[in-house]
């Protein structure tokens, strides 16, 4: 369904006049939503998998969900940064600008799944491998990793049309897409894993296909808006244009780079924590999924105080940008201090949902202390995010994607886990201390101002061509 023009541009209105703490929870509520959603969806998988399969099977989906991270942080970088410059010629009232856009992320992103769906089904042992699987777990592991890698193109088609959408204002469209992806990954998963005793490829199954059914509501949708975003989906319409390619690029490959180093050091300690075995891994995927609940706000705000800023610097309104900051830390603040007094008070509670077996549910006490550490770096990072993603600073998403995916977490894991000889809770602790690099790097960079300057910065499309 379209959604009206005066509604869209009232949603631009409020995203560069609007109230701040209103217009961001109103924008972020959608984005908040459809996380939420996926989130459950996926801790569903984990839940119905744990309860009719038990500890090899939920260890199978922890480590099957690491794969596809290693999968999809392509998708993320260049969607995101699609949605800031989206966002920025909205801002600018560049719809020319926004019709190119289209396209150019539609090839190029669609292009990216195939070429990395075709790598992965070529080498998807050696990453198992490299992940340090245990051999109890192998064949579980390989058919939900190699059955959701199949559903590369519907994740990238996603994100993309998602991006599009967010970046004109419409957040709730995409919500609605997730929702349905939802219900049918839930609905499948109970049957096919239940009744069906299909295991973890059933729950990849429910996965792939509530992906699929979700991209094409959402490419269909896209169709009947063509001209409010100037693209009328005809193959010349397709092509890479030098007008917005070379922004993209600049913008999405540190971002890329970005979460290319955190998911890459996050899987290095992960492959450690593995070696400890089929208990080790499923206590640090169900601890991975509860983190997500948090995240999955953490993401919200940041897209949307991105989405915000970006559009403030666009319209000259630099005032805007450190109250979008200063509201982005309380409102996560609220939720994650409630999940860790849950977390800190009830654990057993927690981990209990997705496993009954007590060598699981001893292991899982020792890491309430290390879900305190993740929950205080959730707070603090997406402000600093929407800061940094916001004003287009390319060079400081870099800064930020070497020093917390690769310096921060990787060194303290290996000084914590090993030379300290903690063993798991060094490899714990050293990955979720590595989470609040982001914070200390975006507080510098707001007291410093320079940030500023990026409201006065030239028409980026005109720097840029190939």
């Amino acid at each position: 369904m379209r959604a009206p023009v005066a509604r869209e541009q009232k949603l631009i209105r409020d995203l560069t006049t609007g109230s701040v703490p209103k217009t961001l929870l109103r924008f972020s509520l959608p984005l908040f939503l459809s996380g939420l959603l996926q989130m459950v969806y996926n801790l569903v998988d984990m839940v119905v998998v744990g309860r009719f399969v038990g500890t090899q099977g939920l260890s199978a989906v922890a480590i099957g969900g690491e794969v596809l991270q290693l999968i999809t942080f392509v998708a993320m970088g260049f969607s995101n940064a699609g949605q800031i410059l989206i966002s920025r010629y909205v801002g600018e009232d560049r719809r020319d600008k926004v019709g190119l856009m289209v396209g150019t992320l539609f090839t190029l992103l669609m292009s990216l799944a195939a070429v990395i769906t075709a790598a992965f089904l070529a080498g998807y042992q050696d990453v198992l491998r490299w992940l340090n699987t245990p051999e109890d777990i192998w064949e579980y592991t390989r058919q939900y990793s190699v059955t959701c890698v199949y559903g590369t193109l519907f994740i990238y088609g996603y994100n993309l049309v998602s991006a599009i959408l967010r970046g004109m204002g419409d957040s709730r469209h995409p919500f609605q897409f997730i929702a349905i992806a939802s219900v049918i990954n839930i609905v499948l998963d109970v049957l096919l894993v239940g009744p069906m005793r299909m295991g973890p490829l059933g729950a990849a199954l429910a996965t792939v296909i509530g992906q699929a059914v979700s991209f094409l509501f959402a490419l269909r949708l896209l169709y009947r808006s063509r001209e409010q975003i100037r693209f009328d989906f005809k193959p010349s319409h397709f092509r890479i244009s030098g007008a917005v390619a070379g922004p993209l690029i600049a913008l999405g490959i540190p971002m890329v780079i970005q979460s290319a180093a955190v998911t890459f050091s996050m899987l290095f300690v992960n492959a450690y924590v593995n070696a400890y075995g089929t208990v080790a891994v499923a206590v640090t995927g169900v601890a991975r999924k509860l983190e997500g609940m948090i995240g999955v706000v953490s993401q919200a705000i940041s897209s949307a105080g991105g989405a915000m800023i970006s559009q403030a610097l666009g319209a000259r309104k630099t005032g805007r940008v450190p109250k979008v900051v200063f509201h982005a830390l309380w409102i996560v603040a609220i939720p994650a201090s409630v999940f860790a007094v849950v977390t800190l008070f009830h654990p057993e509670w927690l981990f209990g949902l997705f496993s009954d077996d007590p060598a699981v549910l001893a292991l899982a006490l020792s890491y309430v202390p290390v879900a305190l550490v993740q929950y205080l770096g959730a707070t603090l990072r997406p402000a600093s995010f929407a800061l940094i993603n916001g004003s287009g600073n390319s060079r400081l998403n870099l800064l930020v994607a070497l020093l917390d995916g690769l310096a921060a977490r990787i060194g303290l894991a290996l000084l914590l886990g090993r030379a300290l000889e903690m063993g798991i809770r060094g490899f714990w602790y050293g990955n979720a201390l590595a989470g609040l690099v982001p914070f200390l790097i975006g507080s510098t960079y707001l007291l410093s101002g320079r940030w500023k300057r990026r409201a006065s910065a030239p028409d980026p499309g005109k720097e840029h061509t190939i």
